[in-house]
């Protein structure tokens, strides 16, 4: 079941990022719906075959949010927000099938079972999974001191539910108390251990947006980008972006004004600008934009290559 999901999900996962970057929808915001559309089909294909719908769904999904969708902001924002409309219903549901006269029993094997699996079964399987890619053992560390929360756990809760196992109930309850205790104790703990181990990274100021649409009959991409306010695009000139060859910036909004730029014209914080980009040059151009903006001019001098 696992090899089939993973073999349908990561087929319409391909596919539909092909589809999606060469199909002009007619409405952006049809994008959204079109991606979550192929990651439901790639559940609804597996199971219909016998295969694990979870693993097609995850691995359909996994591909799209990799890949250079068009609008990608709007589909990734679509998409966040859904998960957390879907994340409060699985909340909801736990309640739901929760007993509060049955939890006192469970709080002793709950923690009996959130020790095994903090101290000895989450560290064991994390060395195992990571060890043929030399993962540094701090990120390890930090890794295993994750624990069992969220709606994963539930899910997996509410399937023996469904099929009337019995003593499935007993460990619902194990896993309410369980989530709920990790949550309270273990989570507010991650940020002190992730800078004890040195392995949390300082936030960063988004310094470049990029959006993107496709112009089918052109067969060429419009890139829309925002200078925010650490982007060392701020004073480049556009004849030194050294754009790849066909890609031209086209448009440049700034302070609510359009501009059509010329060779000696500079960036500044605060501008939206748009490019536009043959389809066989897309990833080189974003790759420079990004590297300019982190890198300033000499972007390759100081080794940032996008």
């Amino acid at each position: 079941q696992l090899v089939v999901g993973a073999a349908v999900g990561l087929a319409l996962g391909r596919l539909g990022r092909e589809l999606l970057s060469r199909v002009a929808l007619s409405v952006a915001g049809l994008y959204p719906l079109a991606t979550v559309a192929i990651v439901l089909l790639g559940y609804s294909t597996a199971t219909a075959a016998g295969a694990s719908g979870f693993m097609a769904a995850y691995l359909a999904g996994l591909v799209l949010g990799n890949s250079q969708l068009p609008h990608r902001g709007a589909v990734f924002g679509f998409a966040g927000s859904l998960a957390l409309m879907a994340e409060a219903g699985l909340y909801v549901l736990l309640g739901l099938l929760a007993s509060p006269d049955r939890l006192p029993e469970a709080v002793g094997p709950a923690l009996l079972v959130g020790g095994v699996a903090v101290l000895v079964a989450r560290p064991a399987a994390v060395v195992l999974s990571l060890l043929p890619f030399r993962v540094p053992w701090r990120h390890q560390v930090f890794v295993s001191w994750t624990g069992l929360r969220g709606a994963v756990p539930i899910v997996l809760t509410t399937i023996p539910i469904t099929e009337r196992v019995p003593g499935a109930e007993r460990v619902l309850d194990i896993v309410f108390v369980l989530v709920v205790l990790l949550t309270l104790v273990q989570a507010p703990t991650l940020p002190l251990v992730g800078r004890w181990l040195g392995v949390v990274e300082p936030v960063h100021t988004r310094d470049l947006e990029v959006e993107s649409a496709p112009l089918e009959q052109m067969n060429a991409v419009l890139l829309q980008l925002h200078v925010g306010p650490a982007s060392r695009l701020h004073g480049v000139y556009v004849e030194e972006l050294r754009l790849p060859p066909g890609a031209q910036v086209s448009l440049i909004v700034r302070d609510g004004k359009s501009l059509v730029p010329g060779p000696y014209t500079y960036f500044a914080h605060g501008d939206s600008v748009l490019v536009v980009t043959p389809t066989a040059v897309r990833e080189a151009t974003e790759g420079r934009l990004r590297a300019v903006t982190r890198g300033g001019k000499l972007a390759r001098w100081n080794g940032q290559d996008g």
